[in-house]
């Protein structure tokens, strides 16, 4: 069985992911820049799934396997929006 995202919450430097093992990891917003750039209200609307992360308003899917993996924003070819 795959590791899935239990719980996500932010503070103003990383986003802290609560893992369905009992595992909490923090990432920098700044491997993000759409979440980096995003209002705090604009990070807390997120939906989860059994396989990652989904912010729809930011076009942003971070998967929980590339958190793990320690990867960041591979989509260095997509033009970024700011909030």
């Amino acid at each position: 069985m795959a590791t899935s995202a239990k719980a996500v919450r932010f503070d103003d430097d990383s986003m802290w992911v609560q893992l369905d093992d009992g595992r909490v990891i923090a990432v920098p917003l700044a491997w993000f820049p759409r979440l980096l750039a995003a209002t705090p209200e604009q990070r807390a609307q997120f939906e989860l799934s059994p396989r990652g992360i989904h912010w729809d308003a930011l076009d942003e899917d971070i998967s929980i396997d590339g958190l793990l993996a320690g990867h960041g924003d591979l989509t260095h070819g997509r033009a970024v929006t700011s909030a």
